[in-house]
């Protein structure tokens, strides 16, 4: 019988025993659902980031959500997004009858133009959204003046980031709002899950209660308060709802898988960015095949490393062949038909993403593996 090619995954999450004790121990208790763990990991998350509030959610989509709604715009106001993102960020928009407006990226790191950003606004926008590609961070130290200047609200799109350092500033704290990504594949994991911070007392107010159905009460306040023996008389089942939510809350569950995933964190960060490392310099000699930004940094936490390649299809094949898995990441949004209508002009967007190609990256990749992928794109590179 023929073995079974095995194949070098694109995205891997790292597990070990740690997690399992977590778990093995929350079994043992008899509330798995919103309750004490989050509110850990949530302090945990504030600390680690350096900011006042977080609310664990669902995802970072989740987050985007909340985010928007929480500002209760007028509907038909219209929001900056790149181009070049997960459908999450503009989708964000939508739900909350808001209108995105794609915004043109950088050649060089992916990230939204600040230039073209500056002449897609109008007065009818209401937020931006940048979003760190890669890992990569966007020019805040631009977008953050100019956006207040406009009375903006700035969201930081931080799915691909957790524990970057941009210009002394931990990413996340940029911005109004900042939604990171606990999903499968990310920089830590909860399974899915997210994060939504703010540094205002009231925002993270509006965003726990519009995380758990628009209750001015979570269950396990009340939960305690029906413990209690001091107070017969206490309504502890008693909650109101002033606005519209959502069924967006993190769990017990995620939560001490995200607080173990949390101290291994920066060990994560660093073997990403070694990867990244290997990578560029393996392939700084090649012609046909390049990195998608320029400049590295060591502070800056990567999640994903991709290359171009004018024959990025080929490419794809050809690395299949070799048992090494791709993905061309993204399609822009604005080329899906939900959102032709909004006639985004991104001609650097229309022209980079037909030449990406995503490769293999994660915390536990082995050098020997990084070093075939390696040998594999110059081989490709030497052909063409």
């Amino acid at each position: 019988m023929q073995n079974k090619k095995k194949f070098i995954r694109l995205f891997k999450p790292s597990f070990g025993n740690e997690e399992i004790i977590a778990i093995r121990k929350l079994f043992k208790k008899s509330w798995i659902g919103f309750g004490p763990e989050v509110k850990k990991f949530e302090e945990s998350w504030s600390n680690y980031i350096g900011i006042n509030y977080s609310v664990g959610v669902t995802s970072c989509s989740a987050a985007l959500h909340i985010a928007l709604a929480s500002k209760n715009f007028k509907k038909r106001k219209k929001v900056l997004v790149p181009a070049m993102t997960f459908t999450a960020t503009a989708a964000a928009a939508l739900y909350c009858d808001l209108e995105p407006v794609f915004v043109d990226i950088n050649e060089y790191d992916l990230n939204i133009n600040f230039e073209d950003l500056k002449k897609k606004y109008t007065k009818d926008c209401v937020a931006v959204i940048p979003v760190h590609v890669g890992g990569h961070p966007c020019e805040m130290e631009k977008i953050v003046p100019w956006a207040k200047k406009k009375k903006l609200l700035v969201i930081e799109d931080c799915a691909h980031t957790a524990g970057g350092i941009y210009k002394g500033k931990m990413l996340g704290t940029w911005g109004d709002i900042s939604c990171f990504s606990f999903e499968e594949k990310k920089m830590l994991t909860t399974g899915d899950g997210g994060m939504i911070c703010t540094n205002s007392k009231n925002l993270a107010k509006k965003f726990r209660n519009l995380s758990f159905h628009g209750w001015n009460r979570d269950p396990w306040s009340r939960h305690n308060k029906s413990l209690s023996t001091r107070n017969l008389n206490e309504k502890h089942w008693y909650y109101q709802i002033k606005d519209l939510g959502f069924k967006y809350n993190m769990n017990d569950l995620m939560a001490a898988i995200g607080q173990v995933q949390l101290k291994k964190l920066n060990s994560f960060n660093e073997k990403r960015n070694n990867g990244v490392c290997k990578y560029l310099k393996g392939i700084k000699n090649c012609k046909n095949i390049k990195p998608f930004f320029k400049n590295f940094s060591n502070g800056i936490a990567y999640w994903m490393f991709a290359v171009r390649s004018k024959k990025r299809d080929k490419l794809i094949s050809f690395l299949k062949q070799k048992g090494i898995a791709t993905s061309v990441y993204w399609i822009p949004v604005p080329m899906h038909p939900l959102y032709k209508k909004y006639n985004a002009n991104v001609p650097v967007t229309a022209k980079v993403w037909k030449e990406l190609v995503t490769l293999p990256l994660f915390s536990d990749i082995k050098s020997k593996e990084i070093n075939f992928v390696i040998k594999s794109l110059k081989e490709f590179d030497a052909k063409e």
